[in-house]
């Protein structure tokens, strides 16, 4: 089966799925694909198919049909101008709510911008007016994942029209489709398949006022805890988890999660569970709370084989990267936890245990030899009281905090940029959560996203001013790459290898940042030991200061593969 085919044939096939029985056609070349898909479909009675010659009037019938079923319908076009002749029906669908799916065709990303004809700038041409939209590219082969993402694309589409996780109202798929466009008539190739039973790839609760039925109970389930907007929602989250009786891995964002069920360095267990390891301890289920923004080796766990994974989302859009979730619930299901069942303690035993059996060398390794990020972490955590506001740049220091929690910190509150996971804006942040919070106030932070963001510093003489730490750990570059796969030895096994990649990645940048401090006239303090870091945390700060750390940045990678 040609690629294009497929693609098409899966978007069909998970409309279908997905509640869709009225589906307009204004016919084109490029959409050649999807109109074969859409009339075997309709052959088949999956769905009834309406053709129309003219785009403006396929996009209005589809906006009544929707306006009179309360259904999902998409209207599909070829490139070009024909998108564009959908604008005053998706505006009308816009202003009333109504489920218009527009499914546009598109030239391959290699002709965009060429001149190429009937292409022109799709994404984005109902600018303002949308529920949802994106932009799939055209497929090379077809294989499971790709499958995977573009049902996982459809179940989007249809949720955000219908409300499922925001207003509601018309979304937009754009379709990118290469020659050849026709089916091959010689091929029996069937298309990358979907659950069976007929049910969409990813069902999502329609929003009540418990945002739909409580999740089912269960005793091989692990809740992985992400980044959640709101604090309070991460300490229902907590509560909600242990009385179902289940174990929770926590990243630490909302707040620094600990007590009953909370698995002692949980991302190094899961880690082990996820290569195959530790086979006692192989979930059933994953629920996935938030968003999950730092480690592989909690995403893994929902991509091993016959786990079922669901998502328990506070946002319009779900977190699925691996296009593995089978349902979404809103966080009103945190207000209803289940019945545990009976082997439920002995689960969560049994990770807890895992966790508490790696809290020797995990020590060990940290409190060896130089200091180490997850070390100055161990220390920041620490030295904050349960009135505290912990404030995280991105890179390594969250996940130095994460590997170093045991789960008997203080519950403080985490301040955390997560959306883009970006370092830019980190001191200002800083200083914007103290002045709002009036909290003591610590900011953990690599180098670079300091000197990304020394502006922060400048604060006038008449402005208000937070008590501020920042502890700035300064290993003279950006460490974070050292531990993925640009720091591997092989990549680095001759002297020209070696050079390139300290210059691109390691970019170190030798800055004097107590020189850098004394511009900006703010207290700058050296910390070169743990317990010369715990002395300086000790004594309260009045106003902003700084505190540097200086660390080996070739020790980072060697400290990962030692905890892992």
């Amino acid at each position: 089966m040609h690629p294009s085919t497929a693609l098409a044939t899966v978007l069909v096939d998970e409309l279908v799925r997905g509640g869709v029985r009225e589906a307009v056609l204004a016919p084109g070349s490029r959409s050649a694909p999807l109109a074969y898909a859409l009339a075997e479909a309709d052959r088949e009675g999956r769905l009834r198919l309406h053709v129309r010659v003219d785009e403006r009037s396929a996009g209005f019938l589809a906006l009544g049909l929707a306006r009179g079923s309360g259904l999902p319908v998409p209207v599909v076009t070829t490139s070009g101008t024909a998108v564009a002749n959908l604008h005053p029906a998706v505006l009308e669908a816009h202003h009333s709510g109504i489920p218009l799916v527009v499914l546009s065709a598109d030239r391959p990303a290699e002709l965009r911008g060429t001149g190429a004809n009937q292409t022109t700038v799709q994404p984005g041409i109902f600018a303002g007016a949308l529920a949802w939209e994106t932009d799939l590219p055209a497929p090379d082969t077809v294989t499971e994942a790709a499958g995977a993402h573009w049902r996982s694309t459809v179940c989007r589409a249809l949720a955000a029209s219908l409300g499922r996780c925001g207003d509601g109202g018309p979304v937009h798929v754009n379709v990118a489709l290469r020659d050849p466009l026709v089916p091959d008539l010689g091929s029996t190739e069937a298309a990358p398949p979907g659950r069976s039973g007929g049910r969409p790839w990813t069902v999502v609760e329609a929003p009540t006022v418990t945002d739909g039925e409580p999740v089912e109970g269960g005793e091989r389930t692990v809740v992985l805890l992400g980044d959640l907007p709101d604090p309070e929602q991460t300490r229902a989250a907590l509560r909600w988890a242990r009385e179902a009786g289940w174990p929770v891995l926590a990243e630490p964002f909302g707040v620094l999660a600990g007590g009953p069920g909370v698995v002692p360095h949980g991302v190094l267990v899961a880690g082990r569970v996820a290569r195959g390891g530790l086979e006692e301890l192989r979930p059933d289920r994953v629920l996935t709370v938030g968003r999950l923004t730092l480690f592989r080796e909690l995403g893994a766990l929902g991509r091993l084989p016959g786990v079922v994974v669901e998502q328990v989302s506070a946002r319009a859009t779900w977190t699925d990267p691996g296009h593995v979730v089978s349902r979404v619930h809103g966080t009103g299901t945190l207000a209803s936890p289940p019945e545990p069942h009976a082997g439920a303690q002995d689960w969560v035993r049994a990770w807890v245990g895992a966790g508490e059996a790696l809290a020797p060398s995990v020590t060990s390794a940290i409190a060896e030899g130089p200091v180490t990020g997850p070390g100055v972490a161990r220390v920041v955590v620490g030295s904050l009281g349960a009135d505290d506001l912990l404030v995280l740049g991105s890179s390594n220091p969250p996940r130095d905090v994460a590997l170093a929690l045991d789960g008997g910190q203080e519950p403080v509150r985490v301040v955390a940029n997560r959306g883009l996971a970006g370092i830019d804006g980190t001191v200002s942040t800083a200083v914007g959560a103290a002045l709002a919070t009036g909290a003591r106030t610590t900011a953990l932070l690599g180098d670079l996203t300091f000197l990304h963001d020394t502006g922060g510093l400048v604060i006038g003489p008449g402005e208000p001013r937070p008590d501020l730490t920042l502890v700035v750990v300064n290993d003279d570059g950006g460490g974070i790459f050292s531990t993925l796969e640009y720091g591997e030895p092989a990549r680095s096994d001759t002297p020209e290898r070696a050079a390139a990649t300290e210059r691109v990645f390691g970019t170190p940048h030798g800055t004097d940042l107590a020189a850098l401090c004394a511009a900006h006239h703010v207290p700058h303090h050296l910390a070169g030991s743990l317990e010369e870091l715990r002395a300086v945390l000790a004594e309260p700060a009045t106003g902003i200061r700084v505190v540097e750390v200086p660390v080996d940045r070739a020790g980072h990678r060697r400290l990962r593969d030692a905890l892992r």
